[in-house]
């Protein structure tokens, strides 16, 4: 029964002539006392000039005055004409003077205040169900749940990152540096111990050529260094493989972040106002300024934010005032349905102003609420009216009829979601502010290296000479000589030689008008002689060739 009940109720819009299956007076005999009582409150209010309280709450209630009179608007007053219809009563709009909730100096501020001290019979307007609220007046049955969300600009950039660095965490990037800046003295490390314990040919390598294969690698050059044991050989492999599985990671997130990253805010979750120190503000004297400042509460923890000027609550009688504070970086936090309406109303106003598409959605809003609680009308905790609304509230509720007065003006798709979907990424400057750091860096870094030559060569060197020529420390010197005399030192023979060495004045080689060409393997070949009589062959016409040619 309950359920046709309802069908007949959803399909009855206003329920004005769809009366319950026991409304008729004939058959008073046959009322249960429950239905009897309804009855007899129905007729007590059938004809009664009620007094109901509202506030300013747009979109879901307002008031406008018409020819001198408060006339209710919104979804509340939606029903309230349908309790209207239904029960036969007139009634007068009284709104809190503060626009207030609850609180204020006098019961006149705010709603709570004038239904408790019953000068308003009850008060048409989403007022969320609160353990204070509840010991001041009773609630109606539920009409919906109220979502708070934190509208804020839509910033430039994704909080996930930008340009160079956005495909690696800041944590990964700390590891990649100290990988950069160890794996070079682990080298010099490593290879002097195995010179200590092995004795061959091969000379542990210094710091500075095992950092400079290690900067080498990591920008993907190579090197000209060739170890001939095995654990340097292993050492320096290890060392490509990182690289190589690096740089492969890196590139396909950094081509993933720049087409199909999802964009990101700063602010997510509430806490992250604290946490960010953030500003925002919300409604004086609403729901959000009861709950930061109750101890009890979870958010209670913002109410810092509000002792130190961070955050405040404003009283503004139109929330377009709103939107120069949000532009100036302020976030706004504010129930669903007035933030939805307060953005699509700004992208209509820049529409018609013929902004372009892409500069119309200003305004954002973080993905996940502030807070939500359950909402309902309010009655002075004696009054009887509950009773009678209740089951029309009920029916009204199921039948979904709040829920389409709440969305009736918006539109069906999301408005200015988070990601714009735009069909193409160019590249800003802001995706490409690392290169342009790291040149930056690498001219201050050769700046500061030619500076810090300079000084050693012409101050401390000098000074140092002066002491060896003054024999202070001329026998350390010598001791030392004789220690590098009996130890090879790590030498780097593999770069290809110099002109001079080939054909200048102390040329290696020996070479004269006739000497022979060579055609081997399909390349050709100069056939030079060395000093020591050897016979060298030197490539030409080759790229190698220019290294090696003769003027």
């Amino acid at each position: 029964m309950a359920g046709i009940e309802l069908l007949i109720s959803s399909i009855c819009y206003n329920a004005t002539f769809c009366d319950a299956y026991y409304d008729n007076s004939g058959l008073d005999e046959r009322l249960t006392k429950k239905q009897n009582e309804f009855l007899a409150l129905r007729s007590e209010v059938n004809g009664k000039h009620l007094r109901i309280a509202t506030y300013n709450n747009y979109p879901l209630s307002y008031v406008e005055e018409i020819n001198g009179t408060l006339v209710g608007q919104g979804v509340a007053f939606v029903i309230v004409d349908i309790l209207r219809k239904r029960f036969n009563f007139t009634f007068d709009v009284i709104l809190a003077e503060k626009n207030y909730e609850s609180g204020g100096s006098k019961p006149e501020d705010s709603v709570i205040g004038l239904v408790n001290s019953s000068i308003a019979d009850f008060a048409a307007a989403f007022l969320p169900i609160l353990y204070d609220y509840q010991t001041k007046v009773s609630f109606s049955h539920l009409l919906d749940e109220g979502v708070w969300l934190m509208m804020l600009k839509r910033p430039k950039e994704s909080a996930a990152g930008s340009g160079l660095l956005a495909p690696f965490e800041y944590e990964v990037w700390y590891l990649i540096l100290a990988a950069v800046l160890s794996y070079g003295p682990c080298i010099t490390l490593l290879t002097k111990l195995r010179n200590k314990l092995v004795t061959d040919e091969e000379a542990p390598i210094p710091i500075s050529p095992s950092f400079w294969f290690v900067y080498g690698a990591f920008i993907k050059q190579g090197t000209t260094m060739s170890p001939e044991a095995n654990t340097t050989r292993v050492l320096f492999a290890t060392w490509w493989m990182f690289i190589i599985l690096l740089s492969a990671f890196y590139t396909a997130n950094l081509t993933a972040f720049l087409t199909l990253s999802k964009f990101t805010l700063d602010i997510e979750y509430p806490q992250d106002l604290l946490r960010k120190n953030y500003r925002w503000m919300a409604q004086e004297g609403g729901t959000v300024q009861y709950i930061v400042r109750d101890p009890n509460e979870e958010l209670h923890s913002l109410n810092v934010m509000v002792k130190n000027g961070r955050a405040e609550f404003r009283s503004i009688s139109n929330d377009f005032d709103y939107l120069p504070l949000v532009q100036g970086g302020a976030v706004l936090v504010r129930e669903e349905t007035a933030v939805l309406h307060l953005m699509y109303g700004d992208y209509l106003r820049k529409a018609r102003e013929g902004v372009e598409e892409a500069d119309r959605c200003t305004y954002v809003v973080a993905p996940n609420a502030f807070m939500t609680t359950m909402r309902a009308f309010a009655y002075p905790r004696n009054s009887t009216l509950r009773r009678l609304f209740d089951p029309v509230l009920n029916y009204v509720e199921q039948a979904g009829l709040i829920k389409h007065h709440l969305h009736r003006d918006l539109p069906s798709t999301k408005i200015c979601p988070l990601d714009l979907q735009s069909k193409d990424r160019r590249l800003r400057n802001s995706d490409l502010l690392m290169t342009y750091l790291i040149m930056l860096a690498g001219l201050a870094a050769a700046t500061a290296a030619f500076m810090g030559e300079m000084i050693f060569k012409r101050y401390i060197r000098v000074k140092w000479k002066v002491k060896v020529h003054s024999g202070l420390i001329g026998q350390k010197k010598k001791s030392q000589s004789k220690k590098k005399e009996t130890k090879k030192r790590w030498t780097d023979d593999t770069k290809p030689p110099p002109y001079e060495s080939l054909f200048g004045r102390n040329s290696r080689y020996t070479g004269s008008e006739n000497t022979e060409h060579k055609v081997i393997n399909g390349r050709e070949y100069w056939v030079v002689n060395t000093i020591s009589g050897d016979r060298r062959l030197i490539p030409i016409r080759t790229p190698s060739a220019f290294l090696y040619e003769r003027k």
